[in-house]
């Protein structure tokens, strides 16, 4: 194994003189008019030409091949929700459930860290700080038997470890993890409500694929049909924009600009029924859609809106095609990453988890949880595993595989003379440099890089790190 692994890093230098921009500050050596803004980059490996789905797409073999129909996913779907205890089926969620089951769930989330954290302005949290998010958690009322409610997001929502926007780190100064941010729900999905904040203006919520606090105000309940009625509405759009927005409404705000994350899917409403006016507009160069709205009471109102034609939308879900996922995963290309989905954007799973959703491929929250689970095609590595079988097995990856390491994934996208490079939304950016050195930088976006010359620290790369592969496929076995 150590010989193995000396003869892949000796390699991976080899590779490392090649590479067009191996050395921070490097410029490319295109032709360029004299006035012309050339392109530079510290990222290893990566030129201009790169950052578009268009070279990608031109390398695939069979770009438009249907990799799974829509039977194969909603097969690949109900393995994962029948499989994976994180992943919660709503239509069939208890309409009772024991006090004490929902007190631990939200105790398992809602708990004190181990280690030091801090607000932004640097000030430690103390246990008094600790004792209000727990006051507030509610949880003396939940000694009997609980109720569920049900209910639509009506607005794009933060997911809190406590009921609070408080922002909280583990470091001075501050950095971007905010380590009470869980998740982020949007529009048109819907949630099962377990429990409500002391005062009443937070919800313990469990979606499809996690539970956590959300604002009320986010929220518009009503019963379980009439939710699962939305949610399965036989003609529909689905958002395949990294984000777009309704058109502006100026009769109703709620709907008015709205804006819808990728993968969103709403209620399509036939022209017929709708009319030739709607809130003062003609809709023939639009999709009329039906959005959740929260009345005073906080129960729900359905309205019409419109999404521009010209917007990235879909009637109906894509088809799954290596091109689709790759023009897919290049429309959030630059994104700032978010931990959590903070800063109005996604993680690293949250990325992947999207661009799946305009095919109807659902996926557990976490990369672990994803990582873990059997569905798909799973290849998977020991901690002994050496570095030339895992560079094997990315070599002779499909596009849109999904690469997992512990607490990252990321998507294989193609290779160039026989190196995987990948899309990933990502914070951190290290590698060795041509004398040797180690480079430390950071890419806080989704960016694509090539894989094998990236490192965790000086003494880690992520190919030291891989655990599992996953292909993206229906009835895939372990291999």
């Amino acid at each position: 194994m150590i010989q193995e692994r000396g003869l892949d890093m000796l390699q991976r230098r080899l590779w490392i003189l090649l590479l067009p921009l191996a050395a921070p500050g490097c410029v490319s050596n295109t032709p360029q008019a004299p006035d012309a803004v050339t392109y530079q980059s510290d990222v290893i490996g990566v030129e201009e030409a790169h950052l578009s789905a268009d070279f990608w797409v031109k390398r695939l073999p069979s770009p438009d091949a249907v990799v799974m129909d829509r039977a194969a996913i909603d097969d690949w779907n109900a393995q994962s929700f029948a499989a994976d205890a994180t992943m919660a089926d709503l239509a069939s969620y208890p309409a009772h459930l024991d006090g004490i089951a929902v007190r631990t769930m939200i105790e398992s989330l809602s708990r004190r860290p181990a280690s030091e954290r801090y607000y932004e302005d640097g000030r430690p949290l103390i246990d008094a700080d600790f004792a209000r998010y727990e006051q507030a958690l509610n949880t003396g009322a939940l000694d009997g038997t609980v109720r569920t409610a049900f209910g639509l997001v009506v607005a794009r929502a933060n997911m809190r470890t406590f009921p609070t926007r408080d922002r909280v780190f583990n470091a001075v100064p501050a950095g971007d993890l905010d380590r009470f941010q869980e998740h982020a729900l949007f529009p048109g999905e819907g949630v099962v409500v377990l429990h409500q904040s002391a005062a009443g203006d937070w919800l313990f919520v469990q979606s499809y694929n996690y539970a956590g606090w959300v604002a009320a105000e986010g929220i518009a309940l009503t019963d379980r049909q009439t939710m699962l009625d939305y949610l399965s509405a036989p003609d529909f759009v689905v958002v395949t924009g990294s984000k777009i927005t309704t058109a502006y409404n100026p009769h109703v705000a709620a709907v008015s600009e709205l804006q819808l994350d990728m993968g969103v899917r709403l209620p399509r409403v036939h022209p017929a029924e709708a009319g030739n006016n709607v809130h003062g507009q003609n809709p023939f160069a639009s999709y009329i859609v039906r959005l959740p709205v929260r009345a005073d009471d906080g129960s729900l109102r359905l309205e019409l809106a419109l999404l521009p034609r010209n917007r990235g939308v879909s009637v109906g879900y894509l088809p799954y095609t290596r091109e689709n996922v790759i023009r897919q995963a290049f429309e959030f290309l630059g994104e700032r990453y978010g931990w959590g989905h903070s800063y109005n954007a996604r993680d690293c799973t949250g990325f992947v988890s999207e661009v799946y959703k305009t095919f109807g491929l659902l996926m557990p929250r976490n990369s672990g949880d994803q990582g873990k689970s059997d569905i798909g095609g799973n290849q998977r590595f020991d901690a002994d595993a050496a570095d030339t079988q895992k560079t094997a097995a990315l070599r002779a990856l499909d596009p849109g595989s999904l690469v997992y390491l512990p607490g990252h994934v990321m998507m294989h996208i193609g290779n160039i003379d026989g190196e995987p490079y990948i899309i990933h939304d990502v914070y951190g950016l290290g590698y060795e440099t041509e004398d040797g050195s180690y480079y430390r930088g950071v890419l806080a976006g989704v960016s694509v890089t090539p894989l094998l010359p990236l490192r965790l620290s000086a003494e880690t790369s992520y190919v030291d790190r891989i655990y599992n592969i996953k292909t993206i496929q229906a009835n895939g076995a372990n291999q």
